[in-house]
């Protein structure tokens, strides 16, 4: 009877973790084809020459990639498909610098914002396409530091058999010592408070502003504070997702079920749902860019109208 109750609970299992990879399937093929259509409504409609859309558009190439890379590593995982070490780390290395780049981009449009509220007269000098330019080079150096030290150490230590041995890809990996991990921990908290420094501080500057404004100019700032504070709670699950790996590690410990559960939420919550609010903050609330998709889901519907009747 006991083994009887294992199977079915075994199958239950199985049962429920196939409805979750394809849960997972259909929300990253909804997620991605929102951001590409943004995307091509970004180069469609012209908007890089602003700095704050071009911004956007790299948070949007960011998560598309991220998505892609770590739903395929889901599916990987799920199946125990081992790969090569080495072409494990390729995907390591895209990974840890695209998890890093969202948060930092996001910090950027922040600060955007805070000059084109709190410093009108200096926004078109500071945030000129050739500064986003710049800006997108400085935010990719930052988010490849965690990446370099972590293998750097794994350089180091790792021997030259060990990268043609066959693995399933995790960052695990690449962590050969406990120091190693409160490390990368330490790393990201660094991230993190420096980050939340920033927000605040853009947040508390643009709100002196906001309640000092009259007329049409207290209208836009206030509408420049609650997109901080979207940027804030976008910020948060970002960085919330960089602690998800030290979680899971102790919950792996205790119990694998509750490790499965604890990694699927960790997953849908703080890498997910981050990359859907982007659409929601750029491609609904500005007005720019809400009109341009306006236009074009208008003229698509036109166009296939058009088709059927003429067939």
């Amino acid at each position: 009877m006991a083994a009887n109750n294992s199977v079915i609970g075994g199958e239950y299992s199985m049962h429920q973790i196939n409805d979750r990879v394809i849960l997972v399937q259909v929300l990253v093929a909804v997620f991605l084809c929102i951001n590409l259509f943004l995307i091509t409504t970004f180069f469609m409609k012209e908007l890089y020459t602003t700095m704050r859309y071009i911004l956007f558009v790299i948070t949007l190439l960011s998560d598309c990639l991220l998505l892609f890379i770590t739903d395929i590593l889901l599916i990987l995982n799920y199946f125990h498909f081992t790969i090569q070490i080495w072409l494990c780390l390729i995907i390591y290395i895209v990974v840890s610098l695209y998890t890093f780049v969202t948060p930092v981009t996001l910090t950027a449009m922040t600060l955007e914002r805070y000059v084109a509220i709190c410093m009108p007269l200096r926004h078109g000098e500071l945030c000129s396409t050739c500064s986003a330019l710049h800006c997108i080079l400085i935010i990719h150096v930052l988010s490849s530091v965690p990446c370099i030290v972590i293998l750097s150490i794994f350089f180091v230590s790792a021997t030259h058999s060990f990268y043609t041995q066959r693995r399933i890809c995790s960052v695990e990996t690449f962590i050969f010592y406990k120091w190693q991990g409160h490390l990368r921990s330490a790393i990201s908290q660094f991230y993190f408070l420096i980050m939340c420094i920033t927000i605040v501080f853009s947040y508390l500057r643009i709100m002196k502003v906001a309640k000092a404004a009259s007329g049409e100019n207290r209208k836009s700032t206030w509408k420049g504070l609650r997109t901080v504070i979207l940027h804030a709670f976008q910020l948060l699950l970002c960085l919330i997702q960089l602690w998800c790996p030290l979680i899971e590690a102790a919950l792996l410990q205790i119990n694998f079920m509750l490790y499965i559960n604890v990694r699927y939420f960790n997953y849908i919550t703080f890498i997910l749902a981050p990359r859907c609010l982007s659409p929601l903050i750029y491609g609904l609330r500005d007005e720019i860019f809400f009109h341009a998709l306006k236009y074009y889901v208008l003229c698509c519907f036109v166009k296939n109208n058009s088709f059927h009747l003429t067939n």
